[in-house]
């Protein structure tokens, strides 16, 4: 694990990025993936229940979809089928507007900037290379990262820790209500944007100290966010 020095001031601070819906355009690749997967294996599933879940961990996802009663030794298949399926959209995959903008902009202004995504490894090997932000990323976690996924904290605990930073010294940003869940409850300021498609209303209910339309829309209110409260006391230190 990379060492990251505090800076003179003492105190190290950073912004926590989820990855897919925030800064890569993924949210309804997953969707139809989910979709299928669950097609494949008899479970016919709306569109609109899967999306409102997606960002929250594949095992929870599949048990909060489909019957109690159901046989479970399908699941891990499922999951998988899901995995290859959206495989097969990697070449679609898009950055956001913005994104690598705001990814450098943070980084650039000293703070620290980790990738907390809980995508399988090879997938966000995938979407750094379609970031292409690789000089703005301090550190990134997967799902090898976390015994629990989101909404549990454990993919912010690993970036905080790879890191070095503090909770009371982070922001974080994501597109789903499972994000928002996950930083309150290390008491991280969330960052919503609804790039994901998940409307702003849910994302504050869910915690959001302040939402935007996606990564360009943060960048240009970089200042006046919480981000900017971060920069703030960076110039102070």
């Amino acid at each position: 694990m990379p060492d990251f020095p505090a800076p003179p001031g003492g105190t190290r601070r950073g912004v926590l990025f989820d990855v897919d819906g925030t800064l890569i355009d993924s949210s309804y690749i997953h969707t139809i993936a989910w979709w299928g997967a669950f097609r494949q294996y008899g479970h016919d599933v709306s569109m609109a229940a899967i999306h409102q879940l997606v960002g929250m961990g594949g095992a929870r996802l599949v048990d909060n979809l489909l019957p109690q009663d159901r046989d479970r030794s399908e699941d891990q298949d499922i999951m998988a089928s899901h995995g290859a399926l959206y495989a097969s959209h990697w070449p679609s995959l898009r950055a956001l507007d913005g994104a690598k903008d705001l990814l450098g902009q943070c980084r650039e202004a000293g703070l620290a900037v980790a990738l907390a995504s809980s995508a399988r490894e090879r997938d966000l090997q995938v979407m750094r290379s379609v970031l292409d932000a690789d000089a703005f990323i301090d550190a990134a976690t997967s799902a090898n990262d976390a015994e629990e996924s989101k909404p549990a904290p454990d993919i912010l605990e690993a970036a905080l820790e790879a890191l070095g930073i503090e909770a009371a010294d982070a922001v974080y940003v994501g597109d789903a209500v499972w994000d928002m869940k996950a930083a309150a409850a290390l008491g991280i300021p969330a960052i919503g944007v609804t790039c994901g498609g998940i409307h702003a209303a849910q994302l504050r209910d869910a915690g959001a100290v302040e939402v935007y339309e996606g990564p360009r829309h943060l960048l240009e209110n970089l200042g006046a966010s919480a981000i900017g409260w971060l920069l703030a006391l960076e110039a102070k230190s």
